[in-house]
């Protein structure tokens, strides 16, 4: 009889422990939460909703992996149990496992095909698997069930939005904010979505409406700030980024758009401040140490614009023109090293390959290369390579690359130019004289062109001569 009360007494406790574990969740105290459901459940372990309220609590603070493992332990002892269930394949969609999420969401409607939410919440796990149709069907299903749940129409919006229709998805997210005005973030995801579409007076007025709802977001005010500088309001997008800082100090992209601001207005003193802080702050941050090269090179300090660059290059940024710029810099920097007076980035490089630093030049190469990984139609990209192949004496491979820009701009007149210098120097004087021919066409005789063109011109005198010489000589 002791026994049994106090095995009764233990399970009383466990009932306190769960009580109270869902007080503190109510009150947004999750890890003491956690540490309540957990007592409960060392006491009784074959209580499946104690499992979901722990799953719910550890999806609360983002740990979905463990949270699934109590999903399923709670499935194990109420296996059809349709709330859990859900719950479960939105965790699996959460995880980047679409298959399982996908048949525990077509398992729920086998149970019950008016379960509203398992149309509901597969449309999201459609969308990022890039199955669009598929959404779409499963919101007109869920329709049926529910014609007003705020929840699809934002789903179906995020689909719409990642597919560029962007009117599309404001009008799914404006019937979430009618049937739903405080679905978090609605305002932020309109906002996104006018900018995007081009419809800067509905950006701004979203922007502010969720400011008004969520005044310290520091997400919101970030993009807020980004868009009012894509607008030109370069004071309020300061104001913003300054206002991040108050409230969150270490935010490293706001000091990183606050040196941008300086860097643009020449303050290069400032900037270089700015960006070196964020280096300190955040070291895996592509863009800053890009600026500091720039602003090294400013002050001619070149060996320490080659360690930026470097720096930058093993954060492998993902835009094409930075590998460019970056590609460029090496140039200018191995130019300096060598004491090249040369026009810069003129094809005259040519004439004097061995006057380069090869470290320098093998970086900008590889830039290049990255560049061209990053966008295999990018013009600028065949023309620098097509510069390095000269530099190098390469000029076949240079009258290539130049080609290859030519082909995607096919009247840009610096490209002619030294395209006509690559193939001038390979002895092809008839594609060398075509291509200053289209250069002087588009935009008048210079003073390159008509360097070029003496060249070509005592080229084939000294052809003739040479040619009679032989003739005499038989």
């Amino acid at each position: 009889m002791f026994f049994e009360d106090g095995e009764y007494h233990s399970y009383d406790n466990a009932e306190r422990n769960a009580r109270k574990a869902f007080d503190l969740y109510e009150d947004g105290k999750l890890s003491q939460a956690l540490v309540e459901i957990e007592a409960a459940l060392q006491i009784n372990p074959a209580n499946s909703s104690w499992h979901f309220d722990k799953a719910l609590t550890l999806d609360a603070i983002n740990k979905f992996d463990e949270a699934i493992a109590e999903y399923e332990a709670a499935l194990e002892l109420n296996p059809n149990d349709l709330e859990t269930l859900n719950c479960l394949a939105v965790d699996c969609t959460r995880t980047g496992q679409y298959d399982k999420a996908v048949s525990t969401f077509e398992y729920i409607q086998q149970l019950d095909p008016q379960f509203e939410p398992a149309y509901c919440n597969r449309i999201i796990t459609y969308t990022e698997m890039g199955r669009h149709e598929m959404a779409e069907e499963m919101f007109y299903l869920a329709q049926q069930i529910d014609s007003e749940c705020a929840l699809c129409y934002y789903n179906i919006g995020n689909s719409l939005f990642m597919r560029g229709m962007y009117s599309k998805a404001v009008g799914c997210w404006r019937k979430t904010a009618e049937f739903e005005p405080l679905h978090p973030q609605i305002n932020y995801r309109i906002a996104q979505a006018c900018w995007a579409d081009g419809d800067t007076k509905g950006a701004h007025e979203h922007f502010l409406a969720e400011l008004r709802l969520d005044p310290g977001n520091i997400d919101v005010i970030f993009d807020f700030g980004l868009f009012l500088l894509e607008t030109g309001d370069v004071e309020s997008a300061q104001e913003k980024f300054h206002r991040i800082l108050e409230l969150q100090p270490a935010f490293a992209a706001a000091i990183f758009y606050l040196g941008e601001l300086a860097f643009a207005k020449g303050d290069y003193k400032k900037a270089a401040e700015l960006f070196e802080k964020v280096m300190e702050t955040d070291p895996a941050l592509p863009g800053p140490a890009y600026r500091l090269a720039q602003c090294a090179l400013k002050k001619s300090d070149t060996q320490k614009a080659k360690s930026y660059l470097v720096c930058e290059m093993e954060l492998a940024p993902s835009d094409a023109s930075v590998w460019i710029s970056m590609a460029s810099m090496f140039m200018t920097i191995a130019s300096t090293a060598s004491n090249n007076h040369y026009e810069r980035f003129g094809v005259q490089l040519c004439s004097a390959p061995k006057r380069f630093g090869s470290s320098e030049i093998e970086y900008a190469a590889c830039c290049l290369e990255s560049a061209l990984q990053a966008d295999f139609a990018s013009a600028d990209a065949y023309y620098y390579l097509g510069l390095l192949a000269s530099i190098k004496g390469r000029f076949s491979d240079a009258a290539q690359s130049f080609m290859h820009c030519l082909d995607i701009r096919p009247n840009d007149v610096p490209v002619l130019k030294s395209c006509a210098e690559a193939f001038f120097a390979m002895g092809r004087l008839e594609q060398a004289i075509e291509k200053v021919a289209r250069a002087e066409a588009l935009a008048g005789a210079d003073d390159r062109l008509k360097s070029i063109k003496r060249k070509i011109y005592f080229a084939h005198l000294k052809k003739r001569i040479v040619g009679f010489l032989r003739k005499l000589h038989l």
